[in-house]
């Protein structure tokens, strides 16, 4: 007997999401979202296997309207690390006219971090200053990076459009999601508490991205 022959083993990738997004609406059942919204928070769940993290997603108001406009008007998006940036559809990103960005491996990030005194993911958002101005900032791993942000932000350097801010872990994490939320200097998406990470971020920009309605 070969393996997984008396399991019911769908082979095909179209039909594995599909029906996974099925499995995803039943928890949904008796919420109500705005569609690009419902998208955003379905493509969370499919992308951490975790149905209980919707008690824990929070979207601004104006986050759907403010990144769709943003990616559709050609913006860059600027990540804090590349496990992120691999994970973005750069071919749907360049069709808008944008491109998305990573610079924690470079050489010159590696050299104004130590002489900053700071994370390599935090000295490249502060290196970029204000070319974030307008972009869709996301945020999977580092709360350093987020940490840097919202300081460029309360300085006048730059101005995301969004901020897709899920870093995850037990180290400044929370706490600077929090700080996100209660300071509202721009529209964003998060995971509060320690979970998130770059996964959920790329799926929140890649929910933009294919969005089809208006």
């Amino acid at each position: 007997m070969s393996i997984g022959e008396n399991l019911q083993i769908i082979w095909n990738p179209q039909e594995i999401e599909r029906k996974s997004m099925s499995i995803i609406d039943e928890y949904l059942q008796g919420k109500s979202f705005a569609p690009v919204e419902k998208d955003i928070i379905k493509r969370i769940i499919h992308t951490t296997g975790d149905p209980d993290i919707l008690d824990s997603i929070c979207i601004h108001k104006e986050a759907s309207r403010a990144g769709i406009e943003a990616l559709r008007g050609g913006c860059n998006v600027y990540t804090d690390v590349n496990m992120l940036l691999a994970g973005v559809n750069r071919k749907k990103l360049q069709g808008y006219g944008g491109d998305a960005y990573c610079k924690i491996a470079d050489e010159d990030i590696a050299k104004a971090a130590q002489e900053l005194g700071i994370t390599r993911a935090a000295a490249a958002m502060r290196l970029w200053g204000s070319q974030l101005d307008g972009s869709v900032v996301a945020i999977g791993n580092a709360p350093t990076a987020l940490f840097e942000v919202l300081d460029l932000i309360e300085k006048g350097i730059a101005k995301p459009a969004l901020i897709v801010g899920t870093p995850v872990g037990f180290v400044g994490a929370m706490e600077s999601k929090e700080l996100m939320i209660e300071k509202n200097l721009v529209p964003y998406v998060t995971v509060r508490g320690t979970r998130g990470g770059s996964p959920s971020a790329v799926s929140v920009v890649n929910a933009l991205l294919y969005y089809q309605g208006n």
